[in-house]
């Protein structure tokens, strides 16, 4: 018998502790060791040493193989072996060695402990073996007495155990990277949720059986009902959508509330309830049927796992607020633009286009009802209108929410029938205990009148939109397959517009003003022409409106003025010194806050007398402008520069701006001169503007005069001046230097 030393009554620091609570731990399945020796003592001997013995809370069992080739064959079927005794000399003098070789290589059992035990030192492997081969540790038998031998295995079985966490670990973090990953891909919070159910019963082996639950901050949820299922599976799957309250099981209702209320984890020995944090305080808990068995490692990993799906439910959270700015309206739920695009690209791929339509509805005066109620006030009427809209036309209808007061419904073409749209507004809406009236003006497409996508369904219901507010507010108006094709036709015209200006295509004409009385030219008109490449002229109500609407007429109005300034000096050079110009001006140019400087500026450089110029506004302009332009005129009034009130009687709804405006001169709209000799209703009213001009102290022009019947009555009205083609028509520069001079002439010898 070997003697003892102190080294056989060493311990592990602990163990004593683990033996203890081993005894607590009697289902944990035993520790399985092989022993592999060719000297059947040894098995006998090793087996009585350790019978009954616990190492680190665990019994011991033992496999047995009597050599190397016994040992590969029994290792091959079962690899779940926590320490190999190995013996090194067997069959051959290195059977051992290339045993190691093929569990670690050719097996790949790199978690198994192994001990080499050799009866003859003589035989022991060098330390190099030891370290190429991967052995854990070397004894010779004869030192192995049982307190050396329990050392030893204990080392051995601990070391096991924790490479087995490690790598444990490892493949939980692998699979928790997938998982995550997998969960990442999925779109919308419900999808998330579902997803996330499924990822935890496979990662922890059990049935997908439980539910999850999202929180709303009461600022987000008015209705009181925060927290609400959004995934379920297995026996829960009914509960989906239902408010936690609602669920009818209270031992489920009450985990998922102390989860989401204390912020953490809940295990019982039936159940697991996890939580899952966001920093937007939407939280999220997951009730799961499976008790988890939970030790440090996997309590790590655990957490490892909830904090992925934590920032997957944050980043799933605002992606789903994403897609709910670029699909829906924030102020009223109602999807919006882009999102009815994709419903109306839907129906015209369908085959019952021909059953629908779109109607975009305009609300009335919405502009001054917000600025004199208040943004809150407008809200909350924009709210309301939606409601009713979406309360009386039902779900058959996709209402959506294009623009500020603007509305567009997208059903079958019996439900928006224009009376029955119009029927919506009939009542007042109650908004803050008030109650308001409001009027809506509607274009109507039927998508069979539609050409191209669902983007151009929306264009043409906004054409007809557009004509309805421009000739038919308050009513509605239908697109027209006429209507797209004068759009392109607009559209085509402002592009050769733009290279007209370039090419420099655009040229002013002028026009002779007469005076009545004297026959005498008093002065002259600039008139804008386009001439095309092909020497075509386009008309000046054609392409004008466009630059107006486009905001080139800013850039030609400037050029105009500074060349009508030049033509002017250019008519004093020539003689014609007491010529006055006209020049027409648009509302764009008089808003363009360099509007005085370029006046001031085309004066200057041509040194014309400011006197001779006269600037004229048309009357729509002044009537609706007027603001705007009595402070601009008190200005150009200050340089000398005269105004005329052009297309006068047009608007005569109101004559007020005519008091508040200083302008000199009123020139009566040509369609009232072509009826002034046709009846005497026709003579009143040019009658009427000359007397008015009078009284007001304002000299009266006559357009548009072809007659010398016209000029005869304009003259005994008492008018004052008059153009039009029974003079001339308009020249360019040269030909009206040659015009005047044959005028004056003929005038000579006439007098």
């Amino acid at each position: 018998m070997v003697n003892k030393t102190a080294d056989d009554e060493l311990l592990f620091a602990g163990d004593a502790a683990e033996g203890s609570a081993s005894k607590l731990n009697t289902h944990l399945a035993p520790w399985r060791v092989l022993i592999v020796d060719d000297d059947p003592d040894v098995h006998t001997t090793t087996t009585f040493a350790l019978r009954g013995t616990e190492i680190l809370g665990r019994t011991i069992t033992f496999l047995h193989a009597d050599s190397a080739a016994q040992a590969r064959e029994l290792l091959s079927n079962d690899y779940d072996i926590a320490v190999i005794l190995l013996d090194v000399v067997m069959e051959e003098d290195d059977s051992g060695l290339k045993l190691v070789r093929t569990i670690r290589d050719e097996l790949g059992m790199g978690e198994t402990r192994i001990i080499l035990r050799t009866g003859q030192p003589g035989y022991a492997p060098e330390m190099d073996a030891i370290r190429d081969y991967d052995i854990n540790d070397y004894k010779t038998k004869s030192e192995l007495t049982r307190n050396k031998l329990f050392t030893a295995l204990t080392s051995a079985i601990r070391s096991y155990r924790q490479i087995r966490t490690i790598n444990a670990n490892r493949r939980g973090l692998d699979l928790i990277v997938r998982a995550s990953g997998e969960l990442l891909a999925l779109s919308g919070i419900r999808n998330f949720a579902a997803g996330v159910i499924t990822q935890m019963s496979s990662l922890l082996g059990v049935m997908p059986e439980g539910l999850i639950c999202v929180q709303r901050p009461p600022e987000i949820d008015s209705t009181g009902d925060s927290t609400v299922v959004i995934a379920a599976a297995g026996r829960y799957a009914g509960l989906i959508n239902l408010p936690i309250d609602e669920i009818g099981n209270e031992h489920v209702h009450q985990r998922l509330n102390r989860c989401l209320n204390e912020g953490q984890h809940i295990f019982d020995t039936d159940s697991s309830t996890l939580f899952f944090g966001s920093r937007s305080h939407r939280n999220m808990a997951a009730y799961l049927d499976a008790p988890i068995d939970i030790d440090d490692s996997c309590r790590q990993l655990l957490e490892v796992f909830c904090t992925n799906i934590s920032i997957g439910l944050e980043n799933t959270l605002l992606f789903s607020q994403l897609h709910d700015y670029a699909y829906f309206d924030s102020l009223t739920g109602l999807p919006n633009r882009r999102s009815l695009i994709n419903k109306l690209d839907e129906r015209l791929l369908g085959g019952e286009r021909g059953r629908y339509s779109l109607a975009l509805i305009d609300l009335d005066g919405f502009a001054e009802t917000n600025d004199a109620l208040g943004h809150q006030f407008g809200d909350e009427l924009l709210k309301a209108v939606a409601e009713r809209i979406r309360s009386i036309l039902g779900p058959q209808c996709t209402l959506a929410r294009l623009s500020g007061d603007t509305f567009a419904v997208l059903g079958q073409i019996e439900l928006l029938l224009p009376a029955n749209l119009q029927s919506l507004f009939r009542e007042a809406f109650i908004i803050q205990e008030q109650e308001l009236m409001i009027a809506c003006t509607m274009g109507i497409a039927h998508l069979v009148d539609v050409d191209g996508p669902g983007v151009e369904a929306l264009k043409d219901a906004y054409l007809a939109l557009r004509k309805a507010k421009t000739h038919a507010r308050g009513e509605y108006v239908f697109f027209t397959r006429d209507m797209a094709t004068e759009i392109r036709e607009r559209s085509k015209l402002l592009q050769a517009l733009r290279v007209a200006i370039e090419r420099q295509r655009l040229f002013l004409c002028y026009q002779p003003q007469i005076a009545l009385a004297t026959g005498q030219v008093i002065g002259v008109e600039a008139l804008l022409r386009w001439r095309t490449e092909d020497g075509r002229l386009i008309e000046p109500s054609r392409f004008i409106p466009i630059a107006e609407h486009s905001g080139m007429i800013v850039g030609i109005g400037d050029w105009v003025l500074r060349m009508s300034c030049f033509q002017q000096a250019e008519l004093s050079r020539h003689g014609y010194k007491n010529l006055s110009m006209a020049i027409n001006v648009s509302v764009g140019q008089f808003r363009h806050p360099r509007f005085l400087a370029s006046l001031q500026g085309a004066l200057a450089d041509s040194g014309v007398d400011p006197r001779l110029i006269e600037l004229e506004i048309t009357e729509s302009m002044a009537m609706e402008e007027a603001d705007l332009l009595a402070k601009v005129l008190d200005s150009i009034k200050a340089l000398g520069v005269r105004i005329a009130v052009d297309d006068f009687g047009t608007g005569f709804s109101s004559l007020s701006y005519l008091q508040r405006l200083q302008v000199d001169r009123l020139k009566i709209d040509r369609a009232f001169v072509a009826e002034i000799c046709k009846s005497e209703r026709g003579r009143r009213i040019p009658e009427v503007v000359i007397q008015l001009g009078h009284k007001l102290g304002l000299t009266v022009m006559a357009e548009g005069v072809e007659e010398k019947e016209q000029a005869d009555l304009l003259l005994e009205l008492g008018c004052e001046d008059a153009q039009g083609f029974h003079y001339a028509r308009p020249m360019e520069p040269q030909q009206l230097i040659d015009w005047l001079r044959s005028y004056a002439a003929r005038n000579a010898t006439t007098t």
